[in-house]
């Protein structure tokens, strides 16, 4: 099946700075930036097909990695491949990088003052409520709506989506192998590839003083080792990489305590772009700018390889119902672990009354008003973790 031959009416020059601008500008994270990709290139300025962007959008949704990267990297390839999709995937991620940089370089600054402390207070219980509903709104459209017809009709998901939670919760990390199984399982069960069709049962188990060069090799390979894997398994929005980057930062190798964790989150929701920028925020704090820039490139690397590669095959091969029965059943198990993660940062963070009725507030103030967006959120949050840190 050979491609279709299109001239682009526009410019790559065109595309880098619309993706650059996104970058810097596109606050709301990944549903949101999907959304101002569709109306922006498809419906005002017509630069991408409507079967484009579906295309773009499905393989986004099958591959692992941040979904609006993807996307974008996708879309830099339709009509300029290799060299579309790199720039425009760096235009797009390399803003927000910097910024949480910068956040990092104030952080390690004046993370100890009673101010900041303050902040990161009431943002830590904003953040809790935030990806409680984030997770509410991925389970929903990953797996199936929360009512009893749903619910039977998908119940092998949410046996996966179950299982995955409380294995988080319980071992307080996630477990690659258990996702990978579960997809394997589901596809098995729900559309098996003709391989594996026969008679008989079948069964199988897969600035100096702020710390800004301070690292060591060790770490920095340790560092690189763990996002390249966090990149490569994680599934949907850029906040199912959250039980991931908890598993691994917290738990795992104690770079961050908790409440650094918390605050890691909090950036990726302050900052436009990518949720998943966080990561550089997170190795700056661990590695310096060095830390960052390892972390990042790990993290989008497979994303980046993940879209690029399968691109020109994507369009014959990414509906066959065995791939989808088996991204399906990675996705209910992570979606699972980010529940689970939910549950262990939540009982970690709220730690007393008012942090408690700020995620509250936040959870039904997210669902009763759809227009609020997350940023305007947290500046709310740490206004009252001022109030209630510095003046009572």
């Amino acid at each position: 099946m050979e491609e279709k031959s299109i001239t682009p009416t526009y410019t790559l020059r065109k595309l880098v700075e619309y993706f650059f601008k996104l970058g810097y500008a596109g606050f709301g994270g990944p549903v949101a930036l999907v959304g101002y990709m569709h109306r922006d290139l498809v419906e005002e300025r017509k630069w991408i097909s409507e079967e484009e962007y579906k295309d773009g959008l499905a393989l986004a949704q099958l591959a692992p990695g941040p979904l609006a990267a993807q996307l974008g990297i996708y879309l830099g390839y339709v009509h300029y491949r290799v060299l579309g999709a790199t720039l425009c995937g760096l235009a797009f991620v390399l803003p927000s990088f910097f910024m949480v940089v910068a956040i990092g370089i104030a952080y390690k600054m004046f993370g100890g003052l009673p101010w900041m402390q303050a902040i990161f207070y009431g943002v830590g219980a904003a953040v809790v409520g935030i990806i409680t509903i984030s997770c509410y709104k991925l389970s929903e459209k990953s797996i199936s709506k929360f009512n009893s017809k749903a619910v039977s009709q998908h119940w092998l998901l949410w046996l996966f989506f179950i299982l995955a939670a409380a294995v988080t919760i319980v071992t307080q990390q996630e477990e690659v192998l258990l996702f990978v199984v579960e997809g394997l399982l589901y596809m098995i069960l729900k559309a098996p590839p003709k391989w594996i069709k026969k008679p008989s049962i079948a069964s199988s188990i897969v600035l100096l003083n702020t710390g800004f060069w301070s690292y060591n090799t060790g770490t920095l390979g340790k560092i690189a080792l763990f996002f390249i894997k966090a990149g490569a398994f994680v599934f949907g929005s850029g906040l199912a990489i959250v039980p991931f980057l908890h598993g691994g930062v917290v738990t795992e190798y104690g770079w961050l305590t908790e409440h650094e964790f918390i605050d890691a989150v909090a950036v990726a929701m302050i900052t436009p772009g990518p949720v998943v920028i966080t990561v550089g925020f997170i190795g700056y704090l661990v590695a310096g700018f060095p830390g960052a820039i390892v972390a990042a490139l790990a993290t989008f690397l497979p994303c980046y390889l993940f879209t690029v590669l399968p691109a020109p095959y994507f369009h014959k091969y990414g509906k066959l119902p065995s791939i989808k029965a088996f991204v399906d059943g990675i996705t209910a198990a992570v979606v699972g672990a980010l529940a689970g993660s939910v549950v262990v940062i939540a009982i970690r963070t709220i730690r007393d009354i008012p942090s408690a009725i700020i995620a509250l507030a936040v959870i039904v103030l997210l669902l009763q008003a759809k227009k609020i967006k997350e940023p305007h959120i947290i500046l709310v949050a740490a206004i009252l973790g001022l109030i209630l840190k510095l003046r009572l």
